[in-house]
């Protein structure tokens, strides 16, 4: 009896410790809120995207008027992971010739508005956006300034809907309102598969709350075993009929990215 009860003791410790060291296995309580709900999701989203330190990619953007005609640029990317949250994202653009060597800089922050600056090679100036400017469009794209950092967590309040199908996988979507008074949007509706809290689609909803935008996410690829990226984003103005693809490329993590590249100054020695 006694070593029937020392056998169920190691047992529980062994549990408690596993929980302890991965907090994601906890069960979630029984009859969360949808508010709860919601939150947990983008909670867990944020701890699967953690530790990758930093990466660089290429990135083609096409710009498609409401009559179909096109445009085309090219950028290089590069994101650095920071320790207290809100990674440091450059913009680089090296085609067409009349917008090469433009930059953009984003500093994401947890709570407050994000940092943003914009070289302009033309000028040799940097250009801060204003946090009132951030709902504006990102060097005429359908893609707004401030959908440009990383969407933290703490930037939104969050309603669970529902789960759905999805394609071949099961989604659940997720109502998030961001916190920012002067953001361009009112309200955002997120799908992410169950298995690895990919994003799938994205509806934007503007300070009239008309559905604006919808962002589709797609060629998803593992890297380092561990970070999904999807290799096309296609974002659809539903009001003008315009549309922006970014395709992204050449994916490299870990590099030797240094702090400096992330500052104001290192924005004007962009190249």
């Amino acid at each position: 009896m006694h070593a029937h009860l020392v056998r169920t003791a190691l047992l529980l410790l062994a549990i408690c410790s596993y929980i302890l060291v991965h907090p994601q296995a906890t069960p979630r309580a029984e009859g969360a809120t949808p508010e709860e709900k919601g939150l947990q999701i983008a909670r867990d989203t944020r701890e699967r995207a953690r530790g990758f330190d930093n990466f660089t990619a290429e990135q083609s953007m096409v710009l498609r008027n409401k009559h179909g005609q096109e445009s085309r640029r090219q950028l290089r990317v590069k994101v650095l992971e920071t320790d207290g949250g809100g990674n440091k994202s450059l913009f680089v653009f090296d085609r067409p010739r009349d917008v090469r060597g433009t930059a953009l800089l984003v500093h994401t922050h947890k709570k407050k508005n994000d940092d943003q600056w914009l070289y302009l090679p033309a000028l040799k100036r940097v250009k801060r956006i204003s946090s009132s400017n951030q709902s504006g469009s990102f060097m005429g794209s359908e893609f707004a300034y401030e959908d440009m950092g990383t969407q933290e967590v703490e930037k939104f309040r969050y309603r669970y809907l529902r789960d759905e199908p999805c394609a071949k996988l099961t989604c659940t979507v997720v109502e998030r309102y961001p916190t920012n008074k002067r953001s361009g949007y009112t309200r955002q509706i997120v799908w992410q598969d169950k298995g690895e809290l990919r994003v799938w689609k994205v509806q934007y909803y503007d300070r009239k709350n008309a559905h604006l935008k919808t962002l589709t996410l797609a060629k998803y690829k593992l890297y380092l075993d561990k970070y999904w990226q999807a290799r096309e984003m296609n974002m659809v103005n539903h009001l003008t009929g315009k549309s922006t693809v970014l395709s992204w490329n050449n994916y490299k993590f870990r590099t030797k990215l240094k702090a400096s590249e992330f500052t104001r100054t290192g924005l004007k020695r962009v190249r």
